[in-house]
């Protein structure tokens, strides 16, 4: 055991078994690692897990647990996981005895992207972060009363957001008496260069990975609807192909056969995002393969400007693959116009795209300066543990 105490990061690694997840939680547990703390990853939920090979929720956790199991051994976290499964009850990596006296022990707990409902054991451990990496429905939610939100932010000591913006006076996300403190993703950045150091060659291609359609999210306040799906904003700029030379392709799930031909019939291509994230190395490499990240964001996002980064945009940057995303307003903490360019229109895209041309070097090297300046992993995560007393 390390000098600076034990840190359990909570994740959903098996409830959903994909690269992007991964290499959000393997980026957290790495930070802590290298400040010197004793980290384990913790899975302990109720949910099934999803399985990619039968593309269903199901009881059997067998692709769960192997997936799991072979990226902590492959990262070094080999004897530091634990998990159980919401249809057996059953644990796997850490025995039970050793999990609950690693539990007994632990100095804190952070809960990535407050998936996990605390149980009365989680509850012992004297610092218990909730850690927010999507903003504006959870803060409306409490704003309107909802009992069972509430009661899962009031089982934390700590509340953190991805959401930068919150409490700034252009900021119209509603606040309440949990305070939280501004983060994001912590990025491995040598994780993101070749083994040799040098910049991979980029591709011809700007590219994003994501899902096409999400619902069940939407939400309304002060009588406007806040719109949750990412495919909204993508056909605010469907256009796009035919105003530039520049090639786009788009890594997508949940994505029907006919969203499909209308955005090839306007000249983006379409990849199948489930057989890229499945592989943690090939979701990296088409990054690493790529020109620069062309992406939007959520309606809730832009409208209230909660100052939301993506966690996978943080990685386009620590690979030095330039940054064209939607305003959310995280230029007012992050620098942009070099390396990092937020749009709110077609020109705004139109801009960007004929600077990071003019010179790709530079706005290749200005991306991973960003990466290196304000998500390395060492210090965000340091932050963090100085905010709550580590």
């Amino acid at each position: 055991m390390t000098g600076r105490g034990t840190v359990l990061v909570f994740g959903t690694m098996g409830q959903t078994p994909f690269a992007g997840i991964a290499w959000q939680v393997l980026q957290y547990l790495e930070g802590f690692r290298r400040l010197g703390f004793d980290v384990y990853y913790v899975e302990d939920t109720d949910t099934w897990p999803f399985d990619p090979v039968r593309n269903a929720v199901c009881d059997d956790c067998r692709y769960a647990v192997g997936f799991i199991d072979g990226l902590m051994e492959e990262f070094g976290f080999a004897d530091r996981w634990v998990y159980r499964s919401g249809a057996t009850d059953r644990t796997y990596g850490l025995s039970d005895a050793r999990f609950a006296a690693i539990l007994e022990r632990a100095d804190a707990l952070v809960n990535l992207t407050g998936a996990t409902i605390l149980r009365e054991e989680h509850r012992r451990v004297p610092v218990r972060i909730y850690l927010e990496t999507d903003p504006v429905l959870p803060q409306i939610e409490v704003a309107q009363g909802r009992r069972f939100t509430i009661d899962v932010l009031a089982a934390h000591t700590h509340h953190f957001t991805f959401g930068e913006n919150l409490g700034a006076p252009d900021c119209t996300v509603p606040l309440s008496d949990f305070k939280y403190f501004a983060t994001r993703q912590p990025v491995v950045v040598e994780w993101w260069s070749p083994a040799d150091r040098r910049p991979a060659a980029p591709g011809d291609s700007f590219t994003t990975i994501g899902n096409w359609v999400q619902s069940g999210k939407d939400t309304e306040w002060n009588g406007e609807i806040y719109r949750w799906s990412k495919h909204l904003e993508f056909l605010k700029f469907i256009d796009l192909p035919s105003l530039t030379a520049q090639r786009f392709e788009l890594a997508l799930s949940q994505i029907d056969a006919d969203a499909i031909r209308l955005l090839e019939a306007h000249g983006w291509h379409v990849v199948d995002a489930v057989l890229l994230s499945c592989d943690v190395d090939r979701y990296r490499d088409y990054i690493r393969g790529s020109l620069g990240e062309l992406t939007v964001a959520k309606d809730q996002n832009i409208r209230l400007r909660s100052g939301w980064f993506s966690d996978r945009s943080a990685c386009y940057l620590a690979a030095g693959r330039p940054v064209i995303t939607q305003d959310t307003a995280f230029g007012n903490i992050l620098p942009v116009g070099e390396g990092l360019f937020a749009f709110s229109d077609m020109d705004g895209i139109l801009d960007a795209l004929e600077r990071i041309g003019a010179d790709y070097q530079r706005q290749s090297a200005k991306a991973r300066e960003i990466a290196d300046q304000y998500f390395k992993a060492e210090r965000v995560v340091g932050d963090m543990a100085r905010v709550v007393g580590l």
